[in-house]
């Protein structure tokens, strides 16, 4: 069965537009393919939810490139329109994840989605973060202001709104650090204008986009071949990578609590390798019952120097968390966050199952 689109006059307008600027961001990275890298394009591939009964998901992906050690661009749009008793109507969602392969070029995510409740009220969460091994202070101011044209026209104040919630999201307290260098992030945003608050939507990630392109186009102009050093510090941001998307980032969590039928899917975030034997140096300085988890996360892992995030190691972690969270619910609390906390697993439950 094909995948069907929400009901809603405004989730499919969302998609069509999420979809827009999906191929907007995959031609930027092809064509730096094309000028940095040996002309691999990104491939598509689909997950269904239920069969595509209540949806799916399409991304273009790529991994091991000679541009590229991971990229996974999703858009996904999940409804229940046969099923009122869920709280939550629909979800459409933008979802991207780059890692570039040389270390003097940063990762970046973003994440643009819009959710529809059953009895009304929703809203966007916007979130974007420059990612690198390696930082630039040229870099992360270019990123910042793409932020701030991104946010022109939103109430006055969101955009240092945006940088708190951002920092406070991506703060890695273990490591006494945050994940990148910049980040923005707005939860059940809205301005009560659907239609400027699309157009501004559509201007944030295009912003984002064209200035993330445009900062790895100059890093890898002026890159000669990474010395050992520079592999090494890329390494070792990768497993603090992980670590925060495995045992502190909500998003990823409540997708694998939600279901399991794009486990491989959300696990496109993690970068290709990681330093195995430093992420079980970090055991001890977690709390419990995190500890646990990145102690089962490590077992998971390839005894291999780096350890490769193959597809079957990605279901693996997936499972890995899933059960924890299974085990230990009240870990949940320890999960990043902003001001506002989403029920995102709630609301894919039915009411009376949420009482």
């Amino acid at each position: 069965m094909p995948l069907t689109l929400p009901a809603s006059d405004k989730a499919r307008r969302v998609c069509e537009q999420l979809d827009r600027l999906q191929a907007r961001f995959a031609e930027g990275l092809d064509e730096l393919s094309r000028r940095h890298g040996a002309g691999e394009t990104l491939q598509p591939a689909q997950w269904l939810r239920d069969g595509g009964i209540h949806g799916g998901g399409h991304r273009l992906e790529a991994t091991g490139t000679a541009l590229l050690n991971r990229a996974s661009l999703n858009v996904s749009a999940i409804h229940y329109d046969d099923m009122p008793d869920k709280r939550l109507s629909s979800a459409t969602a933008l979802s991207c994840i780059v890692h570039p392969a040389h270390p003097l070029a940063p990762s970046m995510h973003m994440h643009v989605s819009w959710t529809a409740m059953r009895g009304g009220g929703g809203g966007w969460r916007l979130m974007a973060d420059l990612n690198p091994a390696i930082p630039a202070d040229a870099d992360r101011s270019r990123f910042i202001e793409a932020l701030r044209c991104g946010l022109d026209g939103a109430s006055p104040g969101t955009l240092e709104e945006a940088l708190a919630q951002g920092d406070r999201y991506f703060e890695i307290p273990p490591l006494s650090r945050h994940r990148g260098v910049a980040h923005a992030y707005l939860e059940q945003w809205s301005s009560g204008d659907e239609a400027a608050d699309e157009a501004l939507v559509a201007r944030f990630t295009e912003s984002v986009i064209d200035a993330y392109l445009a900062i790895v186009d100059g890093a890898l102009q002026a890159a000669a071949p990474p010395t050992d050093d520079q592999i090494a510090d890329q390494l070792h941001y990768h497993s603090v990578y992980l670590l925060q998307v495995l045992t502190l980032d909500r998003g990823t969590s409540s997708g694998l609590l939600i279901h399991d039928q794009n486990d491989v899917g959300i696990m496109g975030s993690l970068p290709n390798r990681v330093d195995r034997d430093l992420l079980d140096s970090w055991i001890p300085r977690l709390t419990p019952p995190q500890d646990e988890l990145l102690t089962q996360i490590v077992e998971a892992l390839p005894d291999d120097s780096p350890s490769v995030l193959t597809l079957a190691v990605r279901a693996a972690l997936a499972q890995v968390v899933r059960a924890h969270y299974g085990r230990h619910p009240e870990a949940l609390a320890l999960q990043a966050r902003g001001e506002v906390l989403p029920p995102t697993v709630a609301n894919h439950a039915t009411e009376t199952a949420a009482i």
